[in-house]
């Protein structure tokens, strides 16, 4: 009598599967594999070999704990069964005495996430046993020209899927610094860290059978990947913190990387990490977006706005000594940093896939959440704000208009109104390289030109109408047709003409001396220049404060008063100086300096405002590799720091870490370091994993937070 068909043994072959789905930098222990794309495994039979005609091997993969065919969340499907309704296959590679190696694909718009794989095997008499074969993790495939966030170009996949380091650029836009991260997604244990992330989430919580069939859609992942980086809803990754006070966490400006933050969410029970700021929470969420397999990149939007009205206005409130006031609603951020995730875009009309704007840091809510986005770059630039999600506050933040106000005496004076002041310099790392792209051309046409005002009037034109029927930020719209830039659209654009007496005839500007380096004086001049053919006497008020990145002021520390005369088509010079003694005390960790000042010409009530945002910069910290880096063998790294102050700081910790280097972050405790003390430290470790790879550090101590630098290796294979 015919024997039934018995399995013994199945090799889900992780390691050369994973290789071929560009996932074995996570492992090759396990399998883990792109949808869209084959991936091989062999089944062992124990009393013979599989017979094609007589036996019938049936496949079973599950996602989610309620697993159904009708969500997608469960498919059945035939070996070599062409008329199977799944949308997975199965098909025969070749059949041996004792074993079969088949391939198995899923559909390019399956759900990813942690799958469950079994087999019915249907013998000619009738029988039937079923057996569990293992797990495995679907990701998204940028490589599957079907799959949603497919990107064509090998050098960008290799830059937003597999970089596992980066940049983010901080500073201001005169400025601009780049600040070495660790994005960590090869690491261990982190892809499980980010389904569970997925698995704590609002939605899961609330009914995980439909949140895992939606898992299939890049739109719908990253809004809920969006809303749990932060926990202003839920027990998300990390709590923001502007306030100053971080006794209680770890202040924003230390983090170098993702992977202590993400390790620390998870071995605590997913309680949320204290604390985070902007860059913080894109840098982790694009960490998680990579590990998904989601191309992603982090970018800076110098003097970015937070419109709260919806009137793309920034309003900004100065009193009489050119001291800008704070408790306002609007405010421009020095620079806001937020996510670019590429990815098609069914929901919206044609053209408005490709680059999609994310922002985690809570803001606004969105459909009742703490997130913003996905928002097509496109979309953002041709001003139609009626398209999903969340596009009329990021076309705020990078297009809309400044309005400086005088309060004097319970009453508000308008300054000036700037058009091109919010969103300069709009940043990313370059790709495979260390250089920063400026990619401002992406979301808006150039300051000043005829096509830029146009988009604004456009844009503010729909906004009117999203108002008039009630929308609220997030809302699900039936977008109306996008207006193409053509004939049908102004020609030319109402602007008043200016009266004599409207012209500018005085002008005012800062400009520096010296570098404004910490621990240093700050030397600058305040340039004055009559442009008419009178005499004209000006009192100015000059003031400087601290600022926070987010453009909220702390109280004013210095104040002059410089009186001015100036002769017909004169410019003139008046020089100031701020000791560190004086703006010591005062600094907050971001180090940003606003000096501002407010004249006004004798017998007239016209006044001129004018301010620079000054950031002062610490000597970044060395790092030398000593030898060469060879995978398990040791490596001896040298880090050089030092004290820039002329006066002792206590409490100095080294951080380093860098993903494919150490295992784990290395904390150094240096204890006290002299004024102006030059000192190094020698760490050991054993490389584990091959290529360009990069060394992040940071210094803290009681009197700075964010002292860093870097470092990039190449580690080769062992001979």
């Amino acid at each position: 009598m015919a024997q039934g068909l018995e399995v013994a043994l199945t090799d889900l072959q992780s390691s050369r599967n994973n290789v071929q789905h560009h996932t074995e930098e996570i492992t090759v222990d396990h399998l883990l594999v792109r949808r869209g794309q084959a991936f091989n495994l062999t089944l062992y039979f124990r009393n013979r070999g599989f017979q094609p005609g007589r036996d019938n091997i049936i496949f079973v993969v599950e996602t989610g704990p309620l697993p159904d065919l009708a969500l997608g969340t469960r498919a059945v499907f035939s070996l070599a069964s062409h008329g199977s309704p799944s949308p997975w296959i199965a098909w025969l590679e070749t059949n041996g005495d004792t074993s079969t190696e088949v391939s198995l694909c899923a559909p390019p718009t399956a759900a990813v996430g942690r799958y469950l794989l079994k087999i019915h095997v249907d013998s000619f008499q009738g029988s039937v046993t079923a057996y569990q074969l293992g797990e495995f993790i679907l990701l998204f495939n940028p490589w599957c020209p079907e799959d949603a966030v497919y990107l064509d170009s090998e050098p960008q996949r290799q830059e937003y899927v597999m970089n596992d380091y980066g940049f983010i650029y901080q500073g201001n836009k005169n400025w601009i610094r780049p600040c070495p991260w660790n994005y960590g997604q090869f690491e261990e244990k982190i892809i499980d860290i980010c389904l569970q992330l997925l698995d704590k989430s609002l939605h899961f919580q609330t009914d995980p059978a439909t949140d895992c069939a939606l898992r299939g859609s890049p739109v719908y992942v990253s809004r809920v990947v969006c809303a749990m980086i932060n926990s202003n809803d839920d027990n998300g990754v990390l709590n923001g913190n502007w306030s100053e006070n971080y006794t209680d966490g770890t202040n924003p400006a230390e983090w170098t990387g993702s992977v202590a933050i993400l390790k620390q969410w998870h071995a605590t029970g997913c309680q949320p990490v204290r604390y985070g700021q902007c860059w913080v929470f894109a840098a982790v969420m694009c960490t998680v977006m990579r590990c998904l397999g989601i191309p992603t990149r982090v970018i800076t939007n110098f003097d970015s706005g937070h419109d709260t009205d919806g009137n793309l206005i920034i309003d900004e409130y100065y009193d009489n000594t050119g001291r800008i006031l704070g408790n306002k609603k609007d405010t421009i951020w020095n620079f806001h940093v937020w996510n670019e995730c590429w990815m098609a875009r069914k929901d919206l009309p044609p053209g408005y896939g490709g680059w999609q704007v994310l922002d985690a840091t809570p803001q606004e809510t969105s459909n009742g959440l703490y997130c913003c986005g996905p928002a097509s770059v496109r979309a953002i630039k041709e001003g139609e704000v009626d398209l999903n999600y969340d596009t009329p506050f990021v076309f705020s933040m990078v297009n809309a208009d400044c309005m400086s106000w005088l309060v004097q005496g319970g009453k508000e004076q308008k300054l000036h109104q700037d058009t091109s002041s919010v969103g300069n310099f709009i940043s990313t790392k370059s790709i495979q390289s260390d250089e920063r792209d400026d990619i401002t051309e992406n979301y808006k046409y150039e300051e000043g030109s005829l096509q830029e005002r146009q988009v604004f009037l456009k844009a503010l034109q729909k906004l009117k109408v999203r108002r008039f029927h009630g929308f609220r930020r997030g809302a699900e719209l039936q977008p109306s047709r996008p207006t193409p830039l053509s004939q049908d659209s102004p020609r030319s654009l109402d602007v008043p003409s200016l009266r004599p007496s409207d012209v500018v005839q005085v002008s005012l500007k800062f400009k520096m001396l010296d570098p404004p380096n910490m621990g240093q004086d700050i030397s600058f001049a305040l340039l004055a220049l009559n442009m008419s053919s009178q005499f004209k006497d000006l009192k100015v008020n000059l003031s400087a404060q601290s600022l926070l990145h987010d453009g909220n002021p702390l109280p004013p520390f210095w104040q002059d008063v410089a009186f001015i005369t100036l002769s017909p088509q004169e410019a003139k010079a008046y020089p100031c100086k701020i000791s560190y003694s004086q703006y010591s005390q005062y600094l907050s960790t971001d180090k940003l300096i606003r000096i501002s000042a407010l004249g006004e010409e004798k017998s007239s009530p016209k006044k001129i405002l004018v301010n620079k945002i000054i950031t002062l910069s610490y000597p970044s910290i060395t790092i030398n590799v000593l030898g060469a880096a060879v995978v398990n063998q040791p490596l001896s790294i040298q880090v050089i720091f030092s004290n820039p102050l002329s006066e002792q700081v206590e409490g100095c910790v080294l951080t380093v870490e860098g993903s494919g280097l150490f295992k784990k972050q290395q904390k150094i405790l240096l204890g006290v370091l002299k004024p102006q003390h030059r000192a190094s430290v020698i760490l050991e470790t054993v490389p584990f994993k091959s290529g360009q790879r990069q060394i992040q550090a940071n210094m803290r101590s009681n009197k700075f937070k964010d002292i860093k630098g870097y470092r990039n290796v190449y580690v080769n294979f062992a001979l």
